[in-house]
């Protein structure tokens, strides 16, 4: 479960040195001089953010450019940002980078997949427009930089335009496609509580709730200009996700696909299509001077773009890149993009206890025992694989079990001489036990099943005073001696599970039963 949840909120952070992994603090690039500004710019939590801003060596008095702020993804740093400043830098647009709070050199704990990023990403625009220096702002975000820079292009609609790679549509429906993308051997309804018990944990870690980052609701008030682009062979974030915001996305709108994966170097078509993008919505100036001879005193800039060589006191070394490509693959070639890691499945030793556990036995309550209940979830802890059920009649008697615990300490109110409550409810102890419902397909076809059911504990309709016909669905008798009665109400609407969520409040379940 660790392993998950840091998967999410503490992956590893990129390690990367200022000094040899971004591009020099001055370079050339196709007959052109360029800088690198690093600074530092603080969120509104007050944490110190690594950043680089990429500009012209010398921008004309009085003269403003456009912007581009790169923002990285999971596991990713501000050098991953080297290629967007090749690509766009000879279209004299601008490109800004940072290292999100809790990724790369900047201050924080955690990453959010977005939702905090997106406050980081407010105070680098806020530095950019009070600097003075920026025309307009546009937006290149990949993976968990793509979500960030949706969300906030929802919030600031002056965004100029924005370019989202392999953006996700939806963190809890990614989570469960990863368990079947990658195999992981639990059943669905335990990876669905594994899940809960996770958003519990990362709401107390991270302050965020993983059911909000549904970017799909974020694109239908989003009005920036987009460009998407995702990998065809992407099984991380696969191509679905992107073609459903685009789908959803209320303003201009268009999406590219291309070869590869979720890692995978984009290709060159897919470059200048951004390039073509960006100078459409930021109309560059195309009027800047040359700057040929414009040369430092006491350097030697003779070679095109490349990194620091120590032999030489502040010269650039490189392999005479002429073109846009050239340097790129000279870049690659000393430094790939940060990578996204999926953790594998769960250890060996312990797998074996999934596949090979009983099948036909309740798990002991040394190994479900109930945490905590609030309004939202009922959470369950498991002490060892061993305790988590295997097959779809496990899962059921677990469910049963955590019904049958939610009802222990319902005050059940006697119904004895009213004729309006004999009629609404009948005890399962003078009726013959029906078979058991088949929780996961629906309600059973039993003959004391009724289609569409809604589950109540009995005197929750008595002391409402409402009127509805009932048939038994199960009773147990509790280690104690108390004996709890679960009822089935006859409804128009709404199945057993409608009823297990309302009494259980598995809101989860309830709210995402389309996408479940």
């Amino acid at each position: 479960m660790d392993q998950l949840v840091n998967f999410i909120i503490r992956p590893p952070r990129a390690d990367y040195s200022p000094k040899d992994d971004l591009l020099e603090e001055e370079f050339r690039l196709r007959r052109k001089w360029y800088r690198r500004k690093d600074l530092e710019v603080i969120n509104g939590q007050g944490k110190k953010l690594k950043c680089s801003h990429y500009l012209p060596l010398i921008i004309p008095e009085g003269k403003s450019l456009p912007c581009v702020i790169y923002c990285h993804g999971n596991s990713g740093c501000r050098a991953d940002a080297s290629e967007v400043a090749i690509i766009l830098l000879p279209s004299n647009i601008t490109v800004f980078t940072l290292d999100f709070s809790g990724s790369g050199l900047s201050e924080g704990e955690h990453v959010t997949l977005g939702w905090n990023e997106k406050e980081d990403l407010k105070a680098v625009v806020n530095h950019l427009r009070s600097d003075g220096s920026v025309s307009c702002i546009g937006l290149w975000g990949r993976s968990m930089g793509a979500v960030t820079s949706l969300m906030y292009g929802a919030e600031d609609p002056s965004i100029a335009g924005m370019v989202l790679d392999s953006p996700f549509s939806n963190l809890v429906e990614l989570m469960m496609e990863l368990v079947d993308m990658y195999k992981y051997p639990l059943p669905k309804f335990t990876v669905k509580l594994a899940i809960q018990h996770m958003r519990k944990i990362i709401k107390k870690k991270a302050n965020f709730d993983i059911m909000d980052l549904d970017t799909i609701e974020v694109a239908k008030r989003s009005f920036v200009p987009v460009l998407f682009g995702h990998a065809i062979d992407d099984d991380f974030i696969r191509p679905h996700h992107s073609e459903r915001i685009c789908d959803a996305y209320m303003g201009d709108k268009n999406i590219i696909k291309f070869e590869g994966d979720h890692n995978s170097p984009r290709p060159q078509f897919y470059f200048d299509s951004v390039t073509i993008f960006f100078h459409n919505v930021l109309n560059p100036p195309d009027d800047l001077p040359e700057d040929d001879d414009i040369l430092p005193e006491g350097r030697y800039f003779n070679q095109d773009i490349g990194f620091r060589n120590p032999s030489y006191n502040g010269s650039l070394t490189g392999n005479g890149a002429v073109t846009t490509e050239d340097a790129i693959a000279q870049l690659r070639s000393r430094r790939l993009m940060s990578r996204v890691e999926v953790p594998s499945g769960t250890p060996t030793d312990e797998k074996s206890d999934i596949s090979d556990g009983p099948s036909s036995s309740v798990p002991s309550r040394a190994n479900l025992t109930p945490m905590m209940e609030d309004a939202e979830f009922l959470e369950y802890s498991f002490d060892s694989y061993s305790g988590i059920p295997c097959t779809i009649e496990d899962e059921e008697r677990m469910l049963m079990e955590a019904i049958m615990a939610s009802l222990k300490d319902v005050k059940v109110e006697s119904t004895q001489g009213e004729e309006d409550d004999k009629s609404n409810f009948v005890d399962a102890s003078s009726a013959s036990p029906p078979e058991k419902p088949n929780l996961s397909d629906g309600p059973s076809s039993s003959s004391t099943d009724v289609p569409s059911h809604d589950t109540k504990a009995i005197g929750e309709d008595t002391k409402n005073n409402t009127s509805t016909d009932s048939n038994p669905v199960s009773s147990a008798e509790m280690p104690d001696g108390t004996r709890a009665t679960l009822v089935v109400q006859r409804s128009r609407s709404g199945t057993i599970m409608d009823g297990l969520t309302q009494k259980l409040g598995f809101s989860f379940f309830k709210n995402n039963s389309r996408d479940l």
